[in-house]
């Protein structure tokens, strides 16, 4: 269950994708529209994995990011971000395919074993206000005669897989694929 807070963001998260999607050699700058987002539980519980689709111009650009309390300490990490939340505070925010911790949550969708997080609302004092319905689904689609791969094919003996950063026919026998109104397209494959 991924919690959310009523709170404010500054920069916002369109702010935050503009900059990400105009910055990167793999986006493009202009005008954007929000399709939705789905988000992973860190199975710790403190890193925030928020996926979003956008479309911009002709193109549905899937963004994966994170939101950390701390900066990452791996080497050559670089935040897109930071981002002041008034209940959280400072969030050090990265491109999600930059992240292990995304990366592990994607494999794990892929190998059966994680679906995407309930949203959960709290005020900003923690109270539970609710939940949230989803505006965008994830479902996991496997061919006839394949079967997902076991997590540690994914992770340990380094069987690929492909997350998408655009959404325009990636394509395999194991398929993560996202929905949202007026459109699905697969998100991650191997």
């Amino acid at each position: 269950m991924a919690i959310i807070f009523r709170a404010e963001l500054t920069p916002t998260k369109p702010e935050v994708l503009r900059h990400l999607l105009s910055s990167r050699p793999w986006g493009e700058a202009g005008e954007i529209t929000v399709l939705g987002a789905y988000r992973f539980d860190d199975p710790a519980g403190e890193v925030g994995v928020e996926c979003h689709l956008v479309r911009l111009g002709e193109s549905i650009y899937h963004v994966p990011l994170t939101y950390r309390g701390a900066p990452l300490e791996a080497p050559g990490a670089e935040p897109v971000t930071t981002m002041e939340h008034s209940v959280l505070g400072t969030r050090f925010v990265y491109d999600g395919l930059e992240d292990e911790l995304a990366i592990e949550c994607f494999a794990r969708a892929l190998a059966g074993e994680q679906q995407q997080a309930e949203l959960e609302i709290h005020e900003p004092d923690g109270t539970a206000a609710g939940t949230r319905a989803q505006a965008v689904r994830l479902r996991l689609e496997v061919d006839e005669g394949a079967r997902p791969p076991r997590l540690d094919e994914l992770l340990e003996d380094g069987q690929p897989f492909t997350i998408a950063r655009t959404v325009d026919g990636l394509d395999g026998a194991v398929r993560l694929v996202a929905a949202w109104e007026g459109g699905e397209g697969v998100v991650a494959a191997c």
